[in-house]
């Protein structure tokens, strides 16, 4: 047996501090040798942040992540674990998003990433370089290129994120080239169901190249990215070990690499795809390195836990729709914390809250956030830090019901969220009296409605601005998509929590949340039907169309790209009781709202992502905003 322990470190790092980041990976690293691990491996731009963007521009940066790197050489001399981490590194000219190995107080050598994703909300290839076969130069003093590391206690290849996202990426030729065990250092935001795209992406990666797979990934948030961190370790394909995501921790695991050259030994198809390599393919260099490392005489053999080589474990799996919805609002919880905390700009967090569905789930998520930041404090302890930093303005007028207001006090009663009753009627009649002198004639009625959504806004920001609180946006992205939402008014925000998530989707987490908590300000709010209440009568989907409809348009037209015509033969299937005239009249409304609001997403708040499809234009959907639907007729 050729026992080796791999431990793997999900580090939350914030852009450009670098000093504090180092700091982090110092001190995980320390436990990781004092726990006897062979490797150590912390994520993609652990030293300065992930994504750092245009920052990377500024040689200061870089060379203090430089520094930041002999520091953390200089820290763990003493250590015989081999560390991987990732950092940004000048070369002639050239940036190049890369993972140093390091190893007793030296840098071994630093292996650029070759595939720069540019697409969704990457940009990387705007800045960076990409390595690629046979590269060979120096950085730091140290090998740098296209290369795989020989040790005592096996051979090393590694790479970076999106390298492991190609079937034709650097891991194939390392795998030829001798590396046994390969390490994937990622930065890899969270997206709705990307577990169980990423988790069979990476066993079959580690079965196609007959190699031991070690991934760790992120934790955080860095503006509207989100982190699930974690992490896996496969043998082969098999899976050996997954790591807990959400919070910023390590874990490590015991793998045979023996196990891995005997299954390339009985694996005839993959000797002789090495054997043609070899033949007409440029591979890696080898760097030996001689120095030994840790001692690996105590480590016990990976043996299931349950005592059993054929049985599968008892551990209970999380059902589908448990897996959804808590991924999704850990996702959107912590995109709160770390915006709140990474920025250092804000004492608290404001609501203005409706009665309604979007800024109830924005509520509680914003609840989310403060029970697990002070998860270590017992429940009336919780209970007061929620009362400290959370605030919830009710801002009626005449159409506001007496049901959204039982609504909003019951569920902040609940919560322990401090709640405050602040009419706008009188401000609304004032205001509309002004605007009719300027137009000189009566208001239409959507821009009465819209008179009451700005004076929300406008006193919420007075708020924000005096008290530091931060005031988030909660429209969510169906409504958003079509536009049904006032500039000025409820788009308004510091940081949009539900810009990114479809209306079909809040009211989903919303029933999941009222099975787990039971809240009665929940069920109140879903026995009602959703409306704005800027209006007599007002609902949305009359206004709208059915929301199962509006958000199989969204996806048809913006995610898949169809055609007006395809959308309609799309929809005739998936909804075959509604009338074929009702659904081409609900396509072309779509179609002309989405595109006629294209000029409000831009001025819209950051928002988080936490799907392969979100409406900010810098980062994902980038549609001008000057187009016509011409060409769908």
């Amino acid at each position: 047996m050729r026992l080796i322990k791999i431990a793997l470190g999900s580090v939350n790092p914030t852009v450009g501090s670098v000093r504090s980041n180092i700091e982090r990976c110092i001190a995980m690293a320390t436990e990781m040798s004092a726990a006897q691990a062979t490797v150590g491996i912390f994520p993609e731009q652990v030293i300065g942040g992930y994504p750092s963007e245009d920052l990377v521009q500024w040689r200061g940066f870089i060379d203090a992540q430089r520094a930041a790197l002999e520091r953390f050489a200089r820290e763990t001399s003493e250590s015989p674990t081999v560390w991987v981490l990732g950092l940004v590194v000048s070369l002639r000219g050239h940036l190049y998003n890369a993972a140093a190995v390091v190893h007793r107080g030296a840098i071994v050598g630093v292996v650029p990433k070759e595939k720069l994703p540019t697409y969704n909300v990457f940009y990387e290839a705007r800045t960076f370089s990409r390595g690629g076969p046979g590269l060979r130069d120096e950085v730091f003093g140290a090998p740098f290129g296209d290369m795989v590391f020989e040790f005592d206690f096996g051979t090393l290849g590694v790479e970076v994120c999106e390298d492991v996202w190609s079937p034709d990426g650097p891991m194939r030729r390392r795998c030829y080239a001798g590396a046994e065990l390969i390490v994937n250092i990622s930065a890899s935001p969270y997206r709705m169901g990307v577990m169980g795209t990423r988790r069979e992406m990476l066993a079959t990666r580690s079965g196609d190249n007959q190699c031991t797979l070690a991934y760790v990934n992120a934790v955080g948030a860095n503006d509207g990215l989100i982190f699930d961190g974690g992490g896996f370790v496969l043998q082969n394909g098999r899976p050996m070990h997954e790591a807990p995501r959400w919070r910023q921790q390590w874990s490590s695991t015991v793998v045979d690499l023996d196990r891995t050259q005997r299954l390339r030994t009985e694996n005839t198809t993959w000797r002789n795809d090495c054997i043609d390599a070899r033949a007409t393919s440029t591979l890696p260099r080898i760097e030996r390195w001689t120095k030994p490392t840790t001692d690996r005489a105590g480590l016990a053999y990976p043996a299931p836990a349950h005592g059993s080589f054929f049985l599968p474990s008892p551990a209970k799996a999380r059902g589908a729709r448990e897996e959804f919805c808590e991924d999704l609002l850990d996702a959107l919880a912590l995109g709160i914390t770390d915006y709140f905390e990474k920025t250092k700009a804000f004492k608290g967090i404001g609501i203005a809250l409706s009665g309604g569905r979007d800024s109830l789930l924005t509520l509680l998520i914003a609840w989310r956030s403060v029970q697990t930041r002070f998860a270590h404090l017992d429940d009336e302890a919780r209970r007061a830090k929620t009362a400290e930093l959370m605030r919830a303005f009710y801002m009626p007028s005449r159409y506001s019901s007496d049901h959204t207001s039982t609504c909003a006090r019951t569920i902040c009663a609940e919560l322990n969220v401090p709640f405050q009753v602040v009419p706008i009627e009188e401000a609304f009649n004032r205001e509309a009296d002004v605007a009719r002198t300027m137009v000189g004639g009566e208001l239409t009625g959507i821009t009465q409605q819209n008179v009451q959504a700005r004076l929300r806004s406008l006193r919420m920001w007075n708020w924000a601005n005096t008290t530091g609180m931060l005031f988030l946006q909660t429209g969510n992205m169906s409504e958003k998509a079509m536009g049904y939402t006032t500039i000025g008014g409820d788009l308004e925000g510091a940081l949009a929590i539900l810009a990114n998530v479809p209306k079909t989707v809040v009211i989903y987490l919303l029933e999941y949340l009222l099975d787990v908590h039971g809240f009665e300000g929940i069920r109140l709010t879903l026995s009602a039907p959703a409306g704005p209440e800027l209006a007599p009568n007002q609902k949305g989907e009359d206004e709208l169309m059915p929301f199962r409809v509006l958000d199989a348009c969204f996806h048809l037209y913006a995610a898949e790209k169809l055609a007006p015509t395809e959308i309609v033969e799309a929809l005739t299937s998936m909804f075959p009781a509604e009338q074929p005239e009702n659904l081409r009249a609900w396509v072309e409304k779509f179609i002309r709202l989405f595109v006629q609001s294209i000029y409000k997403w831009v001025q819209a708040p950051l928002s988080l992502h936490v799907g392969n499809l979100d409406l900010e234009r810098e980062r994902a959907l980038q549609l001008p905003v000057v187009e016509t639907t011409e060409w769908t007729r």
